[in-house]
């Protein structure tokens, strides 16, 4: 069973908060146990390879329910992960795995995810930045002041030579970096190469008339 009211979480579980409305006639615990075995080994049916691993060792555990105060068939599900299902150093893995795919389950009216704690053991995984600001100063050889920079607009329609442009005039007027919006890409209005060879002209047009 997914539903585990002993169950006592350990510092290295990820611990997920769910608020759940189950369907008509499905009790919370019910409803708490169909989370838990979602986001982590449950399958609609019985087969026979899950006699080929320990699937109490990695399968997620509703561990506690309380009712939500002022709101009808309203709860928030409690519940464990231990950390051997997850790939280290991945947040796209640890979301598809918890939340990627409960949110069609028919137990359920409807479901939230409230909040999520993550154990050190996890977040000691994710490697982060290759270095520090030290290094981005001294590449630019800026010091004794903050870095200023600016994401080009409009960020949807430029033509590469007219973001290249907009590159030069922020770098000739003083700022140290540009970036990127996330929605550019390589669109057919301005091909990810094309960009990249105005933006380097603008660079090294820029640094050869500012020093």
């Amino acid at each position: 069973t997914y539903y585990t009211p002993e169950y006592e979480t350990k510092d290295t579980d990820i611990l997920a908060a769910f608020r759940v409305t189950p369907q008509p006639g499905v009790p919370a615990e019910e409803a708490g146990a169909a989370v838990a075995a979602e986001s982590s080994t449950g399958t609609w049916t019985t087969v026979w390879t899950d006699g080929l691993t320990s699937l109490d060792r990695y399968k997620g555990r509703c561990y506690h329910i309380e009712a939500v105060v002022g709101e009808e068939n309203q709860y928030i599900a409690y519940v464990a992960y231990p950390l051997e299902p997850f790939d280290e150093g991945s947040v796209t893995n640890m979301f598809t795995s918890i939340v990627g795919n409960v949110f069609g389950f028919k137990a359920l009216r409807a479901l939230r995810l409230e909040d999520l704690r993550i154990p050190p053991a996890y977040s000691k995984t994710f490697q982060g930045p290759p270095h520090g600001i030290q290094v981005e100063r001294d590449k630019l050889n800026k010091y004794g002041r903050p870095l200023l920079g600016c994401t080009i607009k409009p960020k949807l329609g430029l033509s590469a030579k007219n973001y290249g442009r907009a590159v030069y005039e922020c770098l000739r007027g003083g700022l140290d970096f540009t970036k990127d919006d996330e929605n550019v890409n390589s669109q057919p209005f301005m091909r990810w190469r094309d960009r990249f060879l105005f933006c380097a002209e603008a660079l090294y047009k820029a640094q050869a008339e500012t020093g």
